[in-house]
């Protein structure tokens, strides 16, 4: 009996690249996979990720402010998951990332990388999407 695959994808978006994490199967444990340019064919590459992985749901980060309201950055990121929406056959929700990049940075930094290496911002966007990722995945046990 083979078991029906959970994993949902994780996103991190930006306005030059898009970090992406993915769940196991099971959807309990998240993991940066890579970033991809935000570019033409960004929603192509994400379908790609839906099929190749057997991706049952997206997450997406939505950035509120700190008072909890949606500013430029979130409109834009609403804009993104409306076409993203109209790209995929899966279901796509948004999660407040507040502090996420944050968070993200410093792991990175904490996890001994060099200056150079932290200086790669594609690292820390891959980070925080599986920040992302794995804070839904929590919120649902």
């Amino acid at each position: 009996m083979t078991q029906r695959s959970q994993r949902v994808l994780g996103i991190d978006y930006g306005t030059r690249r898009i970090g992406i994490a993915l769940s196991d199967p099971l959807s309990i444990i998240a993991r940066s996979i890579t970033t991809i340019p935000n570019d033409a064919e960004a929603l192509t590459k994400l379908n790609q990720f839906v099929k190749e992985y057997e991706v049952r749901l997206i997450v997406v980060g939505m950035p509120y402010t700190l008072k909890g309201d949606k500013g430029e950055k979130a409109k834009e990121v609403e804009s993104f998951v409306e076409k993203l929406r109209r790209a995929v056959t899966v279901d796509v929700v948004t999660l407040d990332e507040r502090f996420t990049s944050t968070i993200a940075r410093q792991t990175v930094r904490m996890m001994g990388s060099t200056r150079k290496q932290r200086r790669q911002k594609g690292k820390v966007d891959a980070m925080a999407s599986a920040l992302i990722l794995q804070s839904f995945l929590d919120k649902r046990k």
